[in-house]
């Protein structure tokens, strides 16, 4: 696997990724909605990466696909009726998941996850969870297509979405 945990030094590579992605991923305005400044924001890459949760996946040192995996979960996730109840800091979640446009439709976006999943369980946690816009129909069909069940909905506030639902997922076989 060619996930490798960023650094600052990678900080610039990310933002300029990120912004690609969001520029150039057909049906971006549909199905995440990113947009450039307002999500993903620089001071979440920043957070991200300072936590030593944001990932890469290189090929010729070029990222082509990029996420970050927290080893918690934030107050969003508490309204969903999870199948089992434990700690927050026992959840990983898979944020920003991203694939270049060019790289995309090669199977990259799903060992990513998979590899979080690795990552997860490696370091003990007993849940694993994502959230994706309920518009995001084609992550949340690879999403199942690897395990990972739909759980709940709820309406959030985001700057790049304003009022939207979003769809939450758990992974079956922890």
């Amino acid at each position: 696997m060619k996930l490798e945990l960023a650094t600052q030094n990678d900080f610039d590579a990310i933002i300029a990724f990120y912004d690609d992605v969001t520029e150039r991923t057909p049906e971006m305005a549909t199905y995440a909605r990113w947009s450039k400044g307002k999500h993903p924001t620089v001071e979440g890459f920043r957070a991200y990466i300072d936590e030593g949760s944001m990932y890469l996946y290189r090929e010729n040192d070029a990222i082509v696909g990029a996420m970050a995996v927290t080893m918690y979960q934030g107050e969003d996730y508490h309204a969903i009726e999870w199948s089992k109840q434990v700690p927050d800091d026992k959840v990983a979640v898979i944020h920003i998941l991203a694939v270049s446009p060019d790289s995309q439709g090669k199977g990259i976006g799903s060992e990513m996850i998979r590899e979080a999943i690795r990552l997860a369980r490696d370091r003990g946690m007993l849940a694993i969870r994502l959230d994706a816009l309920a518009s995001n129909t084609p992550a949340h069909k690879i999403y199942e297509c690897l395990g990972f069940e739909y759980r709940g909905k709820q309406h959030l506030y985001a700057e790049n979405t304003g009022w939207t639902d979003f769809y939450f997922f758990e992974y079956k076989n922890n």
